[in-house]
């Protein structure tokens, strides 16, 4: 694959750090010059060992993991993404940059493995977006909270249950998928394609029944996004935001305020569904995933069509019968089966003032409270 770096000929120095990271179960490693390498265990960071990385060390582990072109590419640029595979045992994504003192670069591991929906343990409702055959469904989270990994599962079930022909437009391509009842064509960008937009828009010239694109982060892609899911493709799109209502107003507002009233309505007519993704670390170690499901019905069309999205968490609230589940009901049930601490359920929740009450008697409890140091109350839940 294009994406990837070789390795299998000859083992290079920054693998036994790989090593560490798959062995130890850590998500990212972090290598800055000039300062020790680090790793992400279950959320919290880890020195790997006290001596810092010099610059010959980096110069010499990021170059080999970049290859002569990609090196040569990152001195000119100053940042680089890529895919590198460790001797066929695990993949990582790499993020190679300048910063203030020197070279840097931070490795996330991906799974060799697709996990299946089950085994990731969301929600199963989940499954219902896989099964339509067009539409847009939105996976949103911050950096790190495990939109691939569910993408990848939800993927991976259409590839397992459905003849389609599936494109995915990824920066870099993360997971692999081999062909089973369905076709995969997985192109990345800037080896593929030259960016989401124009992998999209080719998309809709290549017979695709359902395309990912990796991440929706501008007008162009999320415009061409809308329009391939009014002519009947199933679109999944990724973003950075962190609840069902702040997806719909970043859809909206990334438009010109001339243009939103034709996007609430694009919007209305093809959003199938939104699964807004975080990890919140479990008493006793470990993360656990957290999810809010929207899915769109007649009283949701209305709400964006309207400009109300206030009006989603009453929906979200009022519709467990069919699936739905709020972020802050979803964070209260793993506070109540003492799965995450009231610290961490406080942290996370949308309405905190619901979780301050249990942290009285701690500092969290004076911060929650507007104490000294802390914030003036919990954010309104109106928008802003």
């Amino acid at each position: 694959m294009s994406a990837s770096v070789e390795t299998e000929h000859k083992r290079i120095l920054i693998d036994d750090y790989f090593d560490i990271i798959v062995q130890t179960k850590a998500s990212d490693l972090h290598m800055q010059e000039g300062q020790p390498p680090k790793m992400r265990l279950h959320g919290d960071m880890t020195k790997i060992r006290d001596e810092v990385l010099t610059h010959a060390e980096m110069e010499q582990m990021l170059s080999e993991v970049a290859g002569p072109k990609r090196w040569e590419n990152f001195l000119k640029k100053g940042d680089a993404d890529m895919a590198y595979e460790l001797s066929g045992e695990a993949r990582f994504r790499c993020n190679l940059h300048r910063q203030l003192h020197g070279l840097g670069g931070i490795f996330r591991l991906i799974p060799n493995k697709i996990a299946t929906i089950e085994e990731l343990n969301v929600p199963q409702v989940i499954k219902r977006f896989a099964n339509i055959r067009g539409g847009l469904v939105l996976v949103t989270g911050p950096t790190g909270s495990g939109k691939s990994t569910t993408l990848a599962a939800l993927i991976d079930y259409i590839n397992s249950s459905y003849a389609r022909h599936i494109i995915t437009i990824e920066e870099p391509i993360e997971f692999v998928h081999n062909n089973k009842l369905s076709i995969i064509t997985q192109r990345e960008v800037g080896e593929d394609t030259l960016s989401f937009a124009d992998g999209l828009r080719n998309a809709m010239r290549e017979d695709a029944d359902v395309v990912l694109v990796g991440e929706m982060r501008d007008l162009e892609t999320i415009a061409l996004a809308l329009t391939a899911a009014e002519t009947g493709m199933l679109v999944f799109g990724t973003l950075h935001t962190n609840n069902a209502r702040k997806t719909v107003d970043r859809m909206i507002d990334v438009f010109p305020s001339n243009q939103q009233p034709q996007v609430r309505t694009m919007l209305s007519a093809s959003l199938r569904g939104i699964v807004a993704q975080l990890l919140m670390k479990k008493v006793g170690g470990g993360r656990v995933a957290v999810n809010e499901i929207l899915i769109a019905n007649n009283a949701v069309s209305s709400i964006i069509r309207e400009g109300s999205v206030e009006k989603l968490t009453d929906v979200l609230i009022s519709g467990k019968s069919e699936g739905m589940q709020f972020m802050d009901d979803a964070i209260n049930n793993l506070l109540q089966r003492e799965i995450v601490s009231p610290q961490e359920a406080y942290m996370k929740a949308i309405d905190k003032s619901r979780f301050a009450p249990l942290l009285e008697g701690t500092p969290m409890g004076e911060i929650a409270k507007g104490g000294k140091g802390g914030p003036k109350g919990p954010p309104s839940l109106g928008k802003k």
